[in-house]
């Protein structure tokens, strides 16, 4: 068992190159959707597998076969390299069980506050105009859902193009992006080489975003215009 086990582990450094270039050819919707459900899979197969590893070795132990009333004879002789890899996985699941909650309660910390922040800015509705030379504009998820903008953002777009941005951003909360992009962090937590998911994540939650905004002014000449100004400032 112990040789079949890595092909979990080895997996994503061979999936994540196809599922980039794969993501290219769908649409920006089901991009997002299979690229967070294959981070998802792969980090539960990753670490489903270290936990197996760990339960080869310490199952191998007198005591704690006896625990669970198992002949560790059952296990047959194993390899040489059964211990030591029975070892590496313990270690590396008590990393992941302490590295995992952390981020959590980081990024919970952090949103928090950014809520906090905006209700201290003036706003109308789900708008919140946060006094700012630099132009940014970004989606505050939470109960309510925000809008953030600067006045320097607002500053760079003519007033058709404001309304794209808001509803870009509005886009982004309708589809519970921020969801998505949580499930690939607790993906590249649990398996580092996931990594190379988020980028083209991000990137088809923007054009989902994009195609939304488009959707929602009718303008798609607009929306492009619109799009690439704020992306310049």
């Amino acid at each position: 068992m112990i040789y079949a086990v890595w092909l979990p582990l080895l997996m994503p450094l061979l999936a994540v190159p196809v599922a980039r270039r794969g993501a290219e050819l769908l649409s920006p919707r089901t991009a997002a959707w299979a690229l967070t459900a294959l981070a998802l899979v792969l980090a539960g197969s990753s670490t489903a597998a270290l936990a197996l590893l760990a339960l080869d070795g310490a199952l191998r132990l007198p005591f704690v076969a006896a625990l669970g009333h198992f002949s560790p004879h059952l296990l047959g002789d194993g390899s040489s390299a059964t211990v030591p890899a029975a070892v590496l996985a313990a270690l590396a699941l008590a990393g992941l069980g302490v590295l995992v909650p952390w981020r959590a309660r980081r990024h919970l910390r952090e949103l928090r506050a950014a809520h906090r922040g905006c209700g201290h800015e003036p706003g109308a509705g789900d708008l919140w105009v946060r006094p700012d030379a630099r132009p940014d504009a970004y989606a505050l998820p939470g109960r309510p859902g925000r809008i953030v903008v600067t006045t320097g953002m607002l500053r760079a777009l003519s007033a058709r193009e404001r309304e794209v941005l808001f509803a870009h951003e509005r886009a982004h909360l309708a589809g519970r992006h921020h969801l998505f992009l949580a499930g690939a962090e607790l993906a590249v937590a649990l398996h580092p080489a996931l990594r190379g998911l988020r980028g083209p994540l991000s990137y088809a939650l923007e054009r989902w975003a994009d195609e939304s905004a488009a959707r929602a002014t009718g303008d798609r000449a607009l929306t492009a215009r619109a799009v690439g100004r704020a992306a310049l400032a």
